[in-house]
């Protein structure tokens, strides 16, 4: 059920990739030995600036195969960057990532694309046995557990590479920094709560090493930190630094007031109390406070432009 490239899939797989010139083609024979009876596909290699023979192995392909699309970044901008840029490319019902290392393992699609039809709207792989060294599974599991008390979302391996979406979606979020491997919470908080989980095969690494260096889980947990403010107060900054401003005129002003009442009726100097310039620094902290947040409202009302993707090549 292969298409031809002016018929519109019925899935769109997105691979981000970085140096990973040995395993192309043979993921993309994994690929179509699993999908080609079931559904017509279309693959969407993203090269986040490798420096090997990654894009001209892509381009190959390209043009070998009327499935294969891709695209290449002048530059390494990360995973977030590289699946959003896929998923603006996609025209499948159906949107399936999956990492290019063969790790993950294509022959799982079409019981996750099932899942989907049968009323999920995203549904995440899970690593149960994994071939990683214990350096990545002991944080892994640590990570897996701290997100899911901070977001109450009950997934066993957000990291996982292997994920199934509902068109709409991949339409309704917007990936960057390290928020690839929290698109269930992100879909969530767009209404889409019906994430499903399904266990799946694990392979060892065959070609090369991981990408993932030690810094992968503080960045990991500093964005969901991002995640969660952003959440609450992207539409109401004036909410969050005018409470903190507030508190701090009202303990400011409330110190103030009474070491005037002190220097009036009492004729004690202010000159020489710490108390004294505590208060006025309160004070200045909470007109602060008060006009980030206003300026927080001003920048809602007049958002930027959303950070520029240097495009080097597309096929």
């Amino acid at each position: 059920m292969s298409n031809t490239s002016a018929e519109k899939p019925q899935l769109s797989i997105v691979i981000p990739l970085l140096n990973e010139q040995e395993s192309l083609r043979e993921l993309y024979s994994s690929v179509d030995k699993a999908l080609k009876k079931h559904y017509s596909y279309e693959i969407i290699f993203v090269d986040d600036g490798s420096t090997d023979e990654s894009w001209n192995i892509i381009r190959e392909m390209a043009s070998e195969y009327p499935e294969v699309r891709g695209l290449k970044f002048r530059r390494n901008y990360g995973k977030s960057a590289a699946l959003q840029k896929g998923f603006e490319q996609t025209r499948g019902d159906y949107i399936v990532t999956l990492d290019a290392d063969l790790q993950d393992d294509p022959a799982e699609i079409p019981d996750m694309i099932m899942m989907l039809q049968n009323d999920y709207d995203l549904v995440s792989g899970w690593k149960k046995k994994r071939y990683d060294p214990i350096s990545k599974t002991i944080p892994s599991k640590l990570f897996n557990f701290g997100t899911y008390l901070v977001t109450g979302i009950r997934l066993h391996d957000f990291n996982c590479g292997l994920k199934a979406y509902r068109r709409e979606v991949i339409e309704s979020i917007y990936l960057y920094g390290e928020m690839h491997r929290y698109v269930p919470l992100l879909a969530n908080w767009e209404g889409f709560g019906r994430i499903g989980e399904k266990v799946v095969h694990h392979h060892p690494r065959k070609y090369g090493h991981t990408k993932f260096g030690a810094s992968r889980g503080m960045k990991g947990f500093l964005d969901l930190v991002s995640l969660m403010f952003i959440n609450k107060f992207v539409q109401r900054p004036m909410h969050f630094f005018g409470s903190i401003g507030s508190v701090s005129l009202l303990v400011g002003g409330g110190i103030t007031l009474y070491l005037t009442v002190m220097r009036l009726f009492f004729h004690e100097y202010l000159t020489n109390r710490p108390l004294f310039l505590f208060g006025i620094m309160l004070l200045l902290l909470g007109v602060q406070f008060f006009s980030i947040g206003f300026l927080g409202e001003l920048i809602i009302k007049h958002k930027g432009e959303e950070k520029k993707i240097n495009i080097k090549d597309i096929v």
